[in-house]
């Protein structure tokens, strides 16, 4: 089981991906996109990266063109390394 973040170390990694905010136990990202097929792309994007990396986040469609994600790791019962290392992946990709 991966070792959960400290408080502390949760805030300086957030200071790193301010696209992303802490709600609870996840790490939260809301973007708004051109239109229903480029959230559902960017969507797609990032589905392969949580397979490869097989840590998957909830993922949310809403409107016709915003998406939010939820990142945190259920087994381990809060944030983890591997939490951030997945939105760095996220905010790397195409449209990130």
């Amino acid at each position: 089981m991966a070792d959960l973040l400290k408080d502390s170390e949760i805030e300086e990694r957030l200071r790193e991906r301010p696209q992303w905010r802490r709600e609870g136990d996840a790490i939260v990202r809301d973007r708004e996109l051109e239109d229903f097929a480029a959230a559902i792309a960017w969507v797609n994007a990032i589905a392969d990266e949580a397979e490869r990396r097989n840590h998957h986040p909830d993922i949310r469609v809403h409107g016709w063109n915003k998406v939010r994600l939820d990142v945190t790791n259920h087994s381990a019962g809060g944030l983890t390394a591997a939490d951030f290392e997945l939105a760095a992946a996220i905010d790397a990709l195409p449209g990130g």
